[in-house]
């Protein structure tokens, strides 16, 4: 047995109300991330609610305003362990006000679980055009997600119950629109489970006898099984990248009494260790980290992957904020932006895209706008070669190389040099208009540092 398990990211996304957080408070409780205690309380208190049937995602929507909406707002972090790995489950909200909090979270994840419920009616509201399920499966493609499981949930709401006609409905549904995105349906495995029983999570089911199992093929060959937690230990590992500079995009920052400013958030690049000075932009601070930890263990070296807690020294809580990006002091620092050379694809915009746009932009975790300052050239989406210098327009489908200047201080880096700080997709009118990757970026040049000449990193 290996002292220290591989540690995995999973993002758990779908349309709201398809059972996300009890399908997944479930998976916790069973592979002990909640103990039979906590879990009667929270059954007591969601029947004096008269939502007896929300006891699992309880275990998940631990904010007080999301229990009395039945909604998870913030993400949520929970851990549990299968045979392989110890998965850290980020719980994505999935109304579409929070569309903001799930990028961030999704941005934070090495895989994606789709939930989508088979319940009739529910299903087809997820999957419509202004549904979550497919906004939600196509921001984790553009984030990087690349690995993704599709868990068909509710099947104890079919008509019959557990009706293998209306699985495969709803299968070959998915199939047609996650491969739309891009990714490969014979590599993505289909669950059929049961959140609020737990048929077929740990165990087969012996209500879906007719579930022959699931079976997915990739490049280094084929890989299957029943149940959720048999996908669950399919997954690949994520190829961490430790030997780069250190990139840490905030997720959050607290302060703790008696321990002082405590920025959360997942290293994507390189190492932490207690006793580095940090520069973070774009609040250009510098501090020493005091000490880390992970799940409320004290750790000393922090390794990417981890979502990590750490305590610095003499820096107000209000000079941080959720999207500045810690670096290290001495090694390649994170510094702002003042434009950046991008290629994006427009997804979905009803009229026409001219130079002057200027949509939200999300990429790790920061939410800024952005103005698409030059449109430099339009590409065939397939190939990326060029077919025509300075398009006047760019409407939905097109894909292009644009300059993007930011209307306040953003850090982001090129796809290539830390590709999780390079990838963004772009909201407006309340839906993502556009996906992209940063292929060059124009930093501020520090003041103090006038003579040298402004950098361009390719």
């Amino acid at each position: 047995m290996a002292k220290e398990r591989i540690h995995i990211n999973l993002v758990i996304i779908g349309h709201v109300d398809s059972g996300k957080s009890t399908t997944t408070g479930h998976l916790v409780y069973k592979c002990g991330g909640v103990d039979l205690r906590t879990l009667e309380k929270y059954e007591k208190a969601a029947s004096q609610m008269g939502k007896g049937s929300f006891k699992y995602a309880w275990v998940l929507d631990k904010l007080k305003a999301e229990r009395e909406r039945g909604i998870t707002i913030d993400i949520s972090l929970l851990k549990f362990n299968t045979q392989k790995y110890v998965i850290t489950i980020i719980d994505a909200p999935g109304h579409r006000d929070f569309i903001k909090n799930m990028i961030t979270g999704t941005s934070q994840a090495d895989a994606a679980l789709l939930v989508v419920s088979a319940a009739k009616g529910e299903f087809e509201a997820g999957v419509s055009r202004n549904g979550q399920t497919r906004e939600h499966a196509l921001l984790a493609y553009t984030l990087g997600v690349k690995q993704l499981i599709v868990c068909i949930n509710k099947m104890d709401l079919t008509e019959p119950p557990f009706s293998q006609k209306r699985y495969d409905e709803v299968v070959k549904n998915v199939m047609v629109f996650i491969k739309k995105i891009g990714y490969d349906p014979t590599a993505v495995p289909f669950v059929p489970v049961s959140g609020w029983g737990g048929e077929n999570m740990l165990a087969p089911s012996q209500k879906m006898a007719w579930f022959k199992g699931w079976n997915i093929k990739r490049k280094d060959g084929f890989s299957s099984g029943k149940t959720l937690l048999e996908v669950l230990d399919s997954l690949y590992p994520p190829v961490r990248t430790a030997n780069k500079p250190l990139r840490l995009p905030l997720q959050d920052v607290y302060k703790i009494g008696g321990v002082g400013t405590v920025p959360v958030g997942k290293i994507e690049t390189g190492i932490l260790k207690p006793g580095m000075v940090l520069t973070f932009s774009p609040a250009k601070l510098t501090a020493e980290v005091k000490s880390i930890e992970m799940h409320h263990q004290g750790l000393q070296t922090a390794l990417p992957g981890h979502n990590v807690g750490f305590n610095i020294k003499n820096v107000s809580v209000k000079n941080l904020r959720r999207g500045d990006v810690a670096g290290n002091a001495q090694q390649d620092p994170p510094s702002d932006v003042s434009s950046f050379i991008a290629q994006v694809i427009i997804l979905n915009h009803p009229g026409k895209i001219k130079s002057g746009y200027s949509p939200v932009l999300d990429c790790h975790t920061t939410h800024v706008t952005c103005r698409f300052a030059e449109l430099q050239e339009k590409l065939d989406r397939r190939t990326g070669k060029k077919l025509e210098d300075w398009p006047q327009v760019l409407v939905s489908g097109d894909a292009a190389t644009v300059k993007l200047v930011p209307i306040k201080p953003l850090c982001v880096e090129s796809f290539f040099s830390y590709p999780p700080l390079g990838r963004f997709a772009a909201r407006d009118l309340k839906q993502t208009v556009a996906v992209g990757v940063i292929k060059s970026v124009e930093k501020v040049e520090p003041l103090k540092k006038s003579g040298q000449k402004a950098q361009v990193t390719k």
